[in-house]
């Protein structure tokens, strides 16, 4: 007897039954759980690469925090209130998710900032500095030394939106580039009266992380001991932090138990991260609950399957067939099955991560087409977990 005819001999003593509807019933529940949990899993890991992947998402709000002390009713006019002690930034550093902080330097001088030409503004101008690296970017010109009458300054990409989409327009004064900005001179007047200098200030670049006009801290220094305010405190009332993860909830309870202000835009992510970890968790037990149902009644389906065979069993191993070679026959027509629905999930879900990167590259961010790995581990586990219950259930319904 060929081996193509033994085989169709055995599936048509092996395989009757009447009950194919609970079949599909079982391996529809098993697709759309697995395709669930994958989904669940590939939900999670977006969510991790659009804060910290490897393809940094700047466009997110990236981990750098600009903190200050909030002021209330209690604190509105008190002296020093609102300004951090040693004490407080060494707590800070020591807080969740923080790996560095750096203080904001301001000026406790006056400046005052005159612009001719086509743009006769003139204004006070506040000034900040920041460590070095903390800046968004480096620009080569971002040095001063007393003596030097040239300033570079980084200025805040929302001033010039406000001055290209609100001042301008009402004013009737030129609309700016980036590079026609950097190539206006402005003069800055430092001091008050005869005891006063005028330096020649120039962008040099802009900053989307911090919201002012930055100068070297050298140049702050510099101001503060020579034009700075008497008893004008030196104490930061600013302070620049670098998170691991700002979404994390630990982190966030850290700032509002301490009553630390920041742009609540800047801390969304906390809220979309709670969020996210309910849909991800209420996904994954809802898909292994189905999983749990699909397969035990696929397996209900298989013992249903080899009891109504039992007489064709008992006459098969009366003849010479063993125990293990039925069991592997019995294998290789359901093992296919769980293979198959674990192919279309994996379809499904691999169809969604595509779908998703698309979505949000027309945001300015950035996700990988295919699955990472924690998705394929879950879909190797899964398999293995389907495959070796299947394969028991048989070998066990075989031998009894």
């Amino acid at each position: 007897m060929s081996d193509k005819t033994q085989m169709n001999m055995l599936k048509r003593l092996l395989m009757r039954t009447q009950h194919k509807s609970r079949l599909v019933a079982a391996l529809l529940a098993l697709c759309i759980g697995t395709t669930l949990l994958l989904l669940s899993v590939m939900i999670w890991w977006n969510f991790r690469e659009l804060l910290y992947g490897k393809n940094q998402n700047d466009t997110l709000g990236s981990t750098f925090l600009i903190i200050g002390k909030r002021v209330t009713e209690q604190n509105m006019g008190v002296a020093n209130a609102t300004v951090f002690q040693p004490a407080d930034i060494d707590s800070l550093k020591q807080a969740p998710q923080v790996q560095d902080v750096g203080v904001i330097s301001s000026n406790h001088f006056p400046v005052y900032a005159m612009m001719g030409g086509k743009l006769p503004l003139a204004t006070d101008l506040p000034l900040e500095s920041v460590p070095d690296n903390f800046l968004d970017k480096m620009p080569e010109e971002w040095k001063w030394e007393p003596g030097s009458r040239s300033l570079p300054i980084i200025v805040s990409s929302q001033f010039l939106d406000i001055y290209n989409y609100v001042f301008a327009p009402s004013q009737g004064l030129p609309q700016l580039s980036e590079t026609s900005v950097k190539s206006i001179a402005l003069n800055l007047k430092v001091g008050e009266g005869d005891h006063s200098e005028v330096f020649l200030a120039h962008v040099v670049g802009f900053s989307d992380r911090i919201g002012s006009v930055l100068a070297p801290q050298s140049f702050i220094d510099y101001g503060n001991k020579t034009y700075g305010k008497p008893g004008a405190t030196t104490a930061p009332s600013q302070l620049i932090l670098k998170a691991k993860d700002p979404s994390d909830t630990k982190f966030a309870d850290y700032l509002q138990r301490r009553d630390y202000a920041t742009n609540s835009q800047n801390l969304r992510w906390s809220k979309i991260r709670a969020i996210v970890e309910v849909v991800t968790s209420a996904t994954g037990i809802l898909a292994l609950l189905l999983m749990g149902i699909g397969t035990l009644v696929f397996i209900l389906f298989i013992e249903l399957t080899i009891a109504h065979a039992q007489h064709s069993l008992t006459l098969l191993l009366q003849i010479g067939y063993s125990p293990h070679y039925l069991s592997k026959f019995m294998i290789s027509r359901f093992l296919p099955m769980v293979f198959g629905t674990v192919i279309v999930s994996m379809i499904i879900t691999i169809i969604a991560q595509a779908t998703a990167a698309t979505v949000v590259k027309s945001q300015g961010l950035v996700l990988p087409i295919m699955p990472g790995w924690p998705v394929w581990a879950a879909l190797a586990v899964s398999t293995a977990v389907l495959a070796t219950l299947v394969t028991r259930s048989i070998s066990g319904a075989i031998k009894r």
